[in-house]
C-alpha cells in the first residue's frame, strides 16, 4: 500500500512545521510550502519523507504550478492543509487600510489561491480533505483586531460555504480554529494569552481531528474555545460588556 500524502502551506514554522513533523512521524509523505526556502530545506533535510516546495501563496499562478509539481512527485494527494497567515498587532490598533489589505491578501486570498489550485483535482478524485486554518479571532469581533479578526471571520464563512460545494464530490472541507499557540506570530503579542499551548499540542489535536475523526471544525484547547463559542451566542450588548471587561478595553 502506497504512503498517503499531505500538502501543508505555512510549513516553515509554528503549527505548520509541527504538523509536518507529526505526519512524517506517522509515515506520511509530506510536501511543505512557505516563502522562506531555507527553513523548509532545513526541515526536509532532517526528515526523509518531507519535501520542500517554496511558495508565496499570494501568487495564484505559482500556487497552481507548485501543486502540479507536488502531484507529479506523489501522484496521489490525500489532505491539503492551508495555514498561511500574517499578523502585526502594532498596526491592528488603528484602521490601517494598507495593513488590512495585506492581511486579507495573505490570510484570506492566499488561502483562496491555494484552494483554487486543488479544486479540480479533488472534484475529479471525489475523495480527500481540504483544510482551512482560521482562528478563535474569527468567532466575533475583538479589540485591536481590525484586519486579522475580519480575515479569519471571512475564512470561517468560506469554509462553511465550501463545505456544501465539495460535499457533492465526497470531499471533506475542514476548519481548524486554534486558540493561543506559541509561534513566531503570537510572540508579537503584548498581552497575556490564556491557555497558551505548544505547536506540538496543536499538531496532535489536528492530526487526531483529520485522521481519526470526521468533523467539520477542529478547535482547541476546548477550555478556551467552548467558552468563546458560548460568548458568541450572547446578545451584542452583553457580549461587548463582557469582552470589554475581560480585555480591559478602554475608549481612547
Amino acid at each position: 500500500m502506497s504512503k498517503k500524502t499531505i500538502w501543508i502551506t505555512g510549513g516553515s514554522t509554528g503549527i505548520g512545521k509541527a504538523l509536518a513533523i507529526k505526519f512524517a512521524s506517522k509515515g506520511w509523505n509530506v510536501a511543505i510550502s512557505a516563502r522562506r526556502a531555507e527553513l523548509l530545506n532545513e526541515l526536509s533535510n532532517s526528515y526523509e519523507n518531507i519535501s520542500s516546495f517554496p511558495l508565496d501563496v499570494t501568487d495564484k499562478e505559482k500556487c497552481k504550478e507548485i501543486f502540479n509539481e507536488i502531484k507529479n512527485k506523489y501522484e496521489n494527494i490525500d489532505i491539503c492543509f492551508f495555514s498561511t497567515g500574517t499578523w502585526d498587532p502594532k498596526k491592528e490598533k488603528d484602521i490601517d487600510v494598507k495593513q488590512m489589505e495585506n492581511v486579507f491578501k495573505v490570510n484570506f486570498f492566499g488561502t483562496v489561491n491555494s484552494i483554487k489550485a486543488v479544486e479540480q483535482y479533488f472534484r475529479d478524485k471525489k475523495k480527500g480533505i481540504i483544510t482551512i486554518v482560521s482562528s478563535i479571532a474569527g468567532y466575533r469581533g475583538l479589540p485591536n483586531s481590525t484586519g486579522y479578526g475580519p480575515s479569519k471571520s471571512a475564512l470561517n464563512n468560506l469554509a462553511e460555504s465550501l463545505y456544501f460545494d465539495f460535499k457533492r464530490y465526497n470531499v471533506r472541507v475542514c476548519l481548524v480554529s486554534p486558540g493561543f499557540i506559541k509561534t513566531p506570530m503570537t510572540d508579537k503579542n503584548d498581552f497575556k494569552m490564556p491557555f497558551l499551548k505548544t505547536p506540538e499540542y496543536a499538531a496532535d489535536q489536528i492530526y487526531e481531528g483529520l485522521v481519526n475523526k470526521n468533523i467539520f471544525e477542529i478547535h482547541f484547547p476546548k477550555s478556551l474555545t467552548i467558552t468563546l463559542k458560548l460568548l458568541s451566542f450572547l446578545p451584542s450588548k452583553i457580549y461587548f460588556g463582557l469582552v470589554g471587561k475581560l480585555t480591559k478595553y478602554q475608549k481612547k
